[in-house]
């Protein structure tokens, strides 16, 4: 049976990161890392982004250069999927069948794309984005023809999807089953905004569909039928509706958990000597007055294993970071600050025509989230009113000749 003191389980950000600071905090113990890609560790937001629009090579993607791994003796462990965790025992079975005994365990595994659950929905050409097979999988198809794409979900994986395929000369139709697209993440100037950009960049945008199924020859999909009857021609369908978090094992085994695993402010599961982190890690989150959420994001895969690392090495530092985003569409480029979650007030600072502008969310008078638009300045200043929880009027805020950072 293999050991090691430390098995890191995913190969995302979360688990690269947590193996990265093991060695940066001097850990000299034997640390494993267990992941299902074919790769080494490498970026995932650039595979809707730069990599799809084959901008950026592979290459350059990779979170450390293949060979890394090896010099820090990390035992990088491939092509490996974990089914089930022991954690009386503290082992893990792979899906190969051999088991793997640990001293502690951190789990990285983040999700899964959300399958459409509708006839169809398994069809050839039908696609989610979490890893390289996918994003070349799609870049064959269009490599072989594929002209019209049906892209399903209006967030920020759709969004960017959309708007490769269209400056890669693709017909685009975009369907969101939500009034507005970024619904559930943004405010509505902040979804207008994008709508309009999607729809005078060519893409057929739709809101308020209903979908019956996806329709297919010989195992392909060839369209997708709304449920007014509608079919719409497809050569490639992507999905793009959320993730499912990758925690089955562990909640079979025992851990607390509804929607991912649960885990305390030092990134613990309910299990002994389990940790988890990043996209499927449950935890009370200070900036969403402390509700329990999921955030999907290499922000927090990155600052929950660094928790996680602390804690496994007798330092202990509550997780308190905030949170942000970001998003390439077109030449435009979103970055979000803070969590605009339950928010009553927003305000507008400049104007979305100049295409340069954000959009600040307050609660109870509080700066609570950001999202700029080509507004760099606004982002970085803005962040520090987020963290400082500061109190202001919409006038001060959206006054563009004052900078964010004189309101502090």
């Amino acid at each position: 049976m293999d050991k090691a003191d430390i098995v890191i389980v995913g190969a995302g950000h979360g688990g690269a990161q947590a193996a990265i600071a093991l060695r940066q905090n001097k850990f000299e113990g034997s640390v494993m890392m267990i992941g299902r890609d074919s790769e080494p560790p490498y970026e995932r937001p650039p595979l809707s982004k730069e990599y799809f629009a084959r901008e950026k090579e592979f290459e350059r993607i990779y979170i450390r250069p293949p060979q890394f791994w090896a010099d820090k003796d990390i035992d990088l462990r491939l092509n490996s999927t974990v089914t089930a965790v022991d954690p009386a025992a503290h082992t893990l079975t792979l899906a190969d069948g051999s088991t793997v005994e640990y001293g502690k365990l951190i789990w990285a595994t983040g999700g899964d794309p959300r399958r459409l659950p509708l006839p169809g929905g398994d069809l050839e050409g039908v696609h989610g984005v979490r890893d390289r097979a996918d994003a070349d999988r799609m870049m064959a198809e269009l490599d072989g023809g594929a002209k019209r794409i049906v892209v399903i979900g209006g967030g920020y994986i759709g969004l960017e999807a959309a708007a490769v395929l269209t400056k890669l000369g693709c017909s685009v139709t975009l369907l969101e089953a939500l009034p507005r697209v970024l619904a559930r993440v943004a405010g509505e100037q902040l979804s207008e905004f994008y709508q309009n950009e999607h729809l005078g960049k060519g893409v057929d945008l739709r809101l308020d569909v209903a979908i019956d199924s996806l329709e297919g020859v010989s195992g392909k999909v060839t369209g997708v039928k709304l449920a007014s009857g509608e079919v719409l021609p497809a050569d490639m369908v992507v999905v793009g509706i959320g993730i499912v978090p990758a925690v089955a094992p562990l909640i079979a085994a025992g851990a607390a958990g509804a929607n991912g695993v649960d885990v305390d402010q030092f990134c613990r599961t309910s299990l002994p000597d389990i940790y988890a982190i990043g996209d499927c890690a449950a935890h009370a989150n200070a900036f969403a007055d402390g509700a329990v959420i999921r955030l999907e994001s290499v922000q927090n895969a990155n600052d929950m294993a660094n928790t996680a690392v602390k804690d496994i090495l007798g330092e202990q530092h509550p997780y308190h970071a905030l949170p942000w985003f970001w998003s390439n569409q077109f030449d435009l480029k979103l970055q979000t600050a803070g969590l605009s979650i339950g928010h009553d007030q927003t305000v507008l600072r400049g104007d979305p025509a100049t295409r340069s502008f954000s959009v600040i969310y307050l609660k109870g008078g509080k700066v609570i989230a950001l999202d700029c638009v080509n507004a760099v300045k606004d982002y970085v200043q803005g962040r520090k009113l987020v963290e400082a929880g500061a109190i202001l009027t919409a006038e001060q805020l959206a006054d563009t000749g004052t900078p964010l950072k004189e309101l502090l």
